[in-house]
């Protein structure tokens, strides 16, 4: 067989040829897993949801709607009925000023606007410290307040908060997330339940 001549135009087709491969591999793998990949995102979801609001008989994930913020994007909420009747509603929030970036919580409200519960469904903070917001130490100070009386914010801002040792950044970030899902559905109007 005969030695190929190192050219400008075969290093150029042999490279082509070499990204046309790669692309139609990529390109196969993402459709082969995208499916998967959005049935896991979604059951984290659903997860998230049967852990932040009371018992409920609907499907919060067909009611889902969205409310605006006042910022310029908008929340999902995920209403929880009981036979019918709104027994909580979780709320799908973020906040950019973690120490790491975003963080995503679904946060669980009664119709009162108390908080059942939260949950964290994503972050990048730093291990063995803002990773502790997911401990019940931290997050379970929150259950059973109404930022309406309880305001969300650390000891260090004068709030009743405890932070985080060493992590006072996640700490105030998971706060502004939990204060930006309560402020939203105020802004929406949604107290009472629905009879």
């Amino acid at each position: 067989m005969a030695k190929t001549e190192s050219t400008f135009k075969n290093m150029v087709l042999s490279l082509s040829l070499i990204a046309l491969v790669a692309s139609a591999c990529l390109g196969f793998v993402y459709e082969f897993t995208k499916e998967p990949i959005e049935l896991s995102i979604l059951k984290k979801k659903v997860d998230a949801i049967k852990q932040v609001v009371p018992e409920f008989n609907n499907n919060p994930y067909n009611d889902m709607f969205r409310l605006p913020t006042g910022e310029g994007d908008s929340l999902d909420i995920f209403p929880a009925k009981q036979d019918s009747l709104i027994v909580g509603y979780a709320v799908s929030t973020y906040t950019n000023n973690g120490f790491s970036g975003n963080i995503t919580l679904m946060a669980g409200f009664r119709p009162d606007g108390s908080i059942v519960n939260i949950t964290i469904l994503a972050h990048k903070e730093t291990p063995g410290l803002g990773t502790k917001m997911a401990e019940p130490k931290f997050k379970d100070q929150f259950t059973e307040k109404n930022p309406a009386d309880f305001s969300l914010k650390v000891r260090k801002d004068g709030g009743p908060v405890d932070a985080i040792t060493a992590a006072t950044i996640s700490s105030r970030a998971f706060c502004d997330a939990v204060q930006r899902a309560y402020n939203t559905l105020q802004k929406g109007e949604i107290h009472e339940p629905v009879k």
